[in-house]
């Protein structure tokens, strides 16, 4: 299912208003306790050995846990976070904001969240500025690494393994839909596969060109003035849910204004220094756009509450 939305005008110039505040003030705020780093394998692929990745697991805060709350001694729901190609550790070497913000946000649903992060321990700080073919790390190896997380979440004492989700932005959004279509052998043949798969922006070239079978209902936030990675080809994957048993639903969420990157907070500007895009060498924009920051926050909840059962 395809829907444009258009924001309107006073939140499109806005601030991130209060919910938005909130959210910002509980990713800071959140204990340190709360949050473990791990490590699991990735198997090995075609052109490289297997990988000991790297991850960092936020657990939902104790007082949503504590006995005679609703959640006490039941396994939870978990989302697998996939980072964009800006990698997934910031210049100290933590968490980079985004991914600690959703964290936070998933958390207080009472969901665990595991960002995974692929690019440090194959001696990579970020893609971005590198040309699309000429790239050490490719989707191929940030599916094998999205399978190995979701099978790692799953065997978790906590982690309810039947109720897991992948989350993943831009080049990690084309991983959520690497790690999801059937047509992957080895997404075929896993033992653990996401109730729902959530990727903002992703580049869906690829399944477009190669076909796109769903292993679960997907649903794509794309903002319609990206010039990095553009929402047509997304749009063009949209499909209902058929009547057969086991169809998926694959609805793609399109924001009038937004660039990429609009669920971020950091101003539209000019990126360079990227060579890809729908105009290569002449740069492409990122930027914030807080009505659909907001937008596709709530509709990211929305979906995440229909596939875990609330």
């Amino acid at each position: 299912m395809l829907t444009t939305i258009a924001v309107a005008p006073a939140l499109r110039a806005g601030a991130l208003g209060l919910v938005g505040l909130l959210w910002l003030a509980s990713a800071r705020a959140q204990a340190p306790d709360a949050v473990e780093r791990v490590q699991f394998q990735a198997p090995a692929g075609d052109s490289d050995a297997a990988v000991t990745l790297q991850a960092w697991w936020y657990r939902p805060p104790a007082a949503l846990l504590a006995p005679g709350t609703k959640d006490a001694g039941k396994p939870l729901p978990a989302v697998v976070l996939l980072h964009g190609c800006g990698g997934m550790l910031n210049r100290r070497g933590q968490p980079a904001e985004r991914m600690r913000e959703y964290a936070a946000l998933l958390n207080e649903q009472g969901w665990h969240a595991l960002a995974v992060d692929s690019l440090t321990p194959r001696g990579e700080k970020e893609l971005c500025t590198q040309r699309i073919g000429t790239r050490k790390i490719d989707q191929n190896d940030r599916r094998r690494d999205a399978l190995a997380a979701l099978q790692w979440l799953a065997a978790q004492p906590g982690v309810d393994g039947q109720r897991l989700a992948l989350l993943g932005w831009s080049h990690g959004g084309s991983a959520v839909l690497a790690a999801s279509n059937l047509r992957h052998a080895d997404v075929a043949a896993a033992k653990v596969l996401p109730r729902l798969s959530v990727a903002f922006y992703p580049g869906c070239g690829s399944d477009l060109r190669g076909g796109y079978r769903p292993a679960a209902d997907t649903l794509m936030l794309v903002g319609k003035a990206d010039d990095w990675t553009p929402a047509a080809p997304c749009q063009a994957l949209a499909a209902p849910r058929g009547a057969a048993p086991g169809s998926r639903e694959v609805r793609v969420l399109a924001y009038e204004g937004a660039y990429h990157g609009f669920d971020g907070t950091v101003p539209l500007r000019l990126r360079t220094d990227v060579p890809n895009g729908v105009y290569p060498g002449q740069g492409v924009h990122v930027g914030g756009h807080p009505a659909a920051r907001e937008q596709s926050r709530k509709a990211l909840l929305a979906a995440l509450n229909k596939a875990f059962g609330r």
